[in-house]
């Protein structure tokens, strides 16, 4: 396979995160540039929607500050609370369908959540930082 030359001006926003990667991996922008081209295009996600995988993809140009963020969301004390009072109601059988569909909503952004916490991570790990539980707790805690 040949190598094809091609000249392409960066937006500051792409620019610093990918001049960051080289910096830390000791490698040139171009050749970040074409780690970074090549895993994207060999990303097989599981079959996700078309706006949700679009997101992860583009967590590969998020700066490492804005992904060790991402790891750390938590999802508010307030629907954890309304989501066990849900799950509770459901194990005794007195679940309405209403709650129901409450629950699978809550349920469902939970999965995104815990998804784009742990994509944010594989980034971060691509990147060559080690990744530990307390990466995932919000700074606060």
């Amino acid at each position: 396979m040949s190598d094809h030359p091609v000249t392409v001006t960066l937006p500051e926003a792409l620019y610093a995160p990918i001049s960051q990667i080289a910096e830390a991996k000791s490698q040139s922008v171009e050749s970040v540039v074409v780690e970074q081209l090549q895993s994207v295009l060999s990303i097989k996600l599981p079959s996700l929607p078309s706006d949700e995988e679009s997101e992860l993809i583009a967590f590969k140009f998020l700066s490492d500050d804005t992904l060790r963020n991402i790891a750390r969301e938590q999802m508010p004390n307030r629907l954890q609370d309304q989501m066990q009072r849900l799950m509770d109601r459901n194990n005794f059988g007195t679940i309405t369908p209403q709650e129901h569909q409450q629950l699978t909503d809550l349920v469902e952004r939970g999965q995104r959540l815990t998804l784009r916490k742990a994509w944010a991570a594989g980034v971060l790990m691509e990147r060559g930082y080690s990744i530990t539980g307390d990466d995932f707790t919000a700074e606060h805690e």
